[in-house]
């Protein structure tokens, strides 16, 4: 077993819903409010706007699934949430 563990922003969680729903084998999942901020950048902040947005309001999704489906339910995660901007958020697995 394994637990798949992601924050992402708020409003892309409607469409990774419906992405995981229509995934063979998605066991379900947990959603949690979180706020958080990443870690002091090796370059430093361009401007205020950048802090801010580092630290808003995301979404904590947690699945406890099978090892085999873990991988493909963390691609899914990153290609529905990522946009390339700061605060994207994270996404990681542990047994």
């Amino acid at each position: 077993m394994m637990e798949v563990k992601a924050v992402i922003r708020p409003n892309k969680l409607p469409a990774l819903r419906t992405v995981l729903i229509e995934t063979p084998g998605f066991p379900g999942m947990t959603v949690s409010k979180v706020e958080g901020c990443s870690a002091p950048s090796k370059l430093g902040k361009a401007n205020i706007k950048d802090e801010l947005t580092d630290y808003s309001a995301k979404v904590r999704i947690e699945i406890v699934c099978n090892a085999e489906i873990a991988p493909a339910l963390m691609d899914k995660i990153v290609s529905i949430c990522q946009t390339g901007q700061m605060g994207d958020g994270v996404v990681y697995a542990s047994p």
